[in-house]
C-alpha cells in the first residue's frame, strides 16, 4: 500500500521550473517593479516641492489608476488574440521610457497630468502582462509564483534605496527618480523581446468580455468586489505615506524612499512563505489576514505614534500586499479558463489597480485638502500647510474594517 501511495504522489507532482525560465522571469519582475518603485512613492514629495496643490497631487497620482481602468481591457484582449505577450510588453516599456523622461522635465500641473496619464496608459497593462507571461511558463503557480514575484519586491527595494544616492542631504525630492525610472523602463523594453515566448491563445470572441463570466460565481464576485474596496484604501498609502512621514514624523526627504523599503523587506519574507500559508490557512484565511493588516496599519498611522511605531505600520506592507494582492493574482490564475487568463488578470487589475486606485486616489487628494489648513509661523511670518493626519488616516481604517466584515460574512 505504501508503494502505491508513493507512485500516486509522484504522479501528481508537477515538474520543477527550469532555471533557463526562472532567471528571465525573475529579471522581468525585478525590472517591472523597480521602474514603479523608483518614482511612485516619492512623487508626492517632488510635486509638493514644485508647489502643486494637494488636489493636483492626488489627481496626478490617480492617473496610474485611471490608465489601469482604460488600457488593460484592450491590451489583455490583444495579448489573448493577436500578439505575443512579451513583445507587446517590450513595445509598451519603450514608449513608457520616453514618457517618463517627459515627466521629468515638465513643471506645470496641467501638462504633467496629461503626460502622467499617457504613461499610465502604457505602463498599467504591463502589470497584468508580467503575470500572464509568468503564469504561462510556471508548472505550479501556487508553488512557483511567490518565488518569482519576490524579485519584483527586491527590485522595488533596490530602486528605493538608490534614492539615497540620487537625493543629496538637505535637498528636496527632485526629478532624478523619474530619470532613473526612464532608464529602467528602456532596459526592460529591450529585455522583454528576449523573454520566453508567450503566444496568443487565438480564442474566439472578446476575451475581456468573456472574463466577466467569472463574476457569475458568487464567491468570486465577492472576492472581486471586496478587492475593489480594499484598493480604495491602498490608494491612500501609496499617495500620502511619504509626505506623511516627512511632515508628521520629521523624516528627511532623502531618507523617505529608503525608509519606506522596510515594507518591501518584510514582503520578501512573506512572499517566500506564502505557499506555506496558502496550504495551511487556505485562500480565504490568507485573504482575511491581508485585509486585517490594512486596518491595523491605518490605525497605527492615525495614532500620532513616534516614528519607531509608525515603521511597524510601514512594515505591515509585507502582509498587506502578499496576503491579499499576490494571493489574489494566484486565485485569478487558478480560476480563469486558459483561453482568457490574460483577460482575467486584466479584469482583476482594472477593478483593483484601476478603478479602485483611481477613485481612492482622487478621494484621498480631496480628503487631504480638507484635513489641511494654511497656518502662519508667528516668528518668521511664513505660511505653511498643516495636515490633521489622524483624521485623514481614520477614514480608510474604518473603510477597511467594513470591507473585512463583508468578506468574512460572504466569501
Amino acid at each position: 500500500m505504501s508503494t502505491l501511495m508513493l507512485f500516486a504522489q509522484a504522479a501528481v507532482e508537477k515538474p520543477a521550473l527550469e532555471l533557463g525560465v526562472r532567471i528571465p522571469l525573475s529579471i522581468m519582475n525585478f525590472l517591472e517593479f523597480a521602474i514603479w518603485g523608483a518614482w511612485f512613492v516619492v512623487l508626492g514629495n517632488y510635486l509638493n516641492s514644485l508647489h502643486f496643490s494637494r488636489p493636483a497631487i492626488g489627481r496626478i497620482y490617480a492617473t496610474m489608476a485611471l490608465g489601469t481602468v482604460i488600457s488593460p481591457m484592450f491590451v489583455g484582449t490583444i495579448a489573448d488574440k493577436y500578439f505575443a505577450s512579451e513583445q507587446l510588453m517590450g513595445v509598451l516599456h519603450l514608449v513608457g521610457a520616453a514618457l517618463l523622461y517627459c515627466m521629468a522635465i515638465v513643471r506645470t500641473p496641467r501638462l504633467f497630468y496629461w503626460v502622467a496619464l499617457a504613461y499610465a496608459l502604457v505602463y498599467a497593462p504591463t502589470l497584468a502582462l508580467v503575470n500572464s507571461v509568468g503564469f504561462s511558463h510556471m508548472p505550479d503557480a501556487e508553488r512557483d509564483f511567490p518565488l518569482i514575484r519576490v524579485f519584483g519586491t527586491i527590485g522595488w527595494i533596490a530602486a528605493g534605496l538608490s534614492l539615497r544616492l540620487l537625493i543629496r542631504p538637505g535637498e528636496f525630492v527632485n526629478n532624478r527618480p523619474l530619470i532613473l525610472a526612464s532608464i529602467l523602463s528602456a532596459a526592460l523594453g529591450i529585455y522583454s523581446f528576449f523573454l520566453p515566448h508567450t503566444p496568443p491563445s487565438g480564442t474566439a470572441g472578446i476575451p475581456f468580455l468573456d472574463a466577466f463570466n467569472l463574476l457569475t460565481d458568487f464567491s468570486f464576485a465577492v472576492f472581486f468586489g471586496v478587492s475593489f474596496f480594499i484598493t480604495l484604501a491602498l490608494a491612500f498609502y501609496y499617495s500620502w505615506t511619504a509626505l506623511f512621514l516627512e511632515n508628521s514624523a520629521g523624516v528627511k526627504p532623502e531618507n523617505v524612499g529608503p525608509l519606506m523599503t522596510v515594507g518591501q523587506w518584510v514582503e520578501i519574507f512573506f512572499m517566500f512563505t506564502l505557499t506555506w500559508f496558502l496550504k495551511e490557512l487556505g485562500m480565504r484565511g490568507v485573504l482575511i489576514i491581508g485585509m486585517a493588516a490594512w486596518g491595523v496599519r491605518y490605525a497605527i498611522f492615525a495614532s500620532r505614534a513616534p516614528l519607531p511605531i509608525l515603521l511597524i505600520g510601514v512594515a505591515l506592507h509585507g502582509i498587506c500586499f502578499d496576503f491579499f494582492f499576490a494571493a489574489g493574482f494566484i486565485h485569478v490564475d487558478q480560476t480563469a479558463p486558459a483561453a482568457i487568463k490574460n483577460s482575467g488578470q486584466s479584469l482583476f487589475a482594472v477593478l483593483t489597480y484601476g478603478l479602485g486606485m483611481w477613485l481612492g486616489t482622487e478621494a484621498s487628494g480631496w480628503l487631504n485638502q480638507w484635513c489641511t489648513t494654511d497656518e502662519t509661523d508667528p516668528q518668521t511670518g511664513a505660511t505653511f500647510k498643516k495636515t490633521d493626519w489622524t483624521k485623514f488616516w481614520l477614514i480608510p481604517c474604518v473603510g477597511v474594517l467594513i470591507a473585512l466584515v463583508a468578506f468574512v460574512a460572504l466569501f
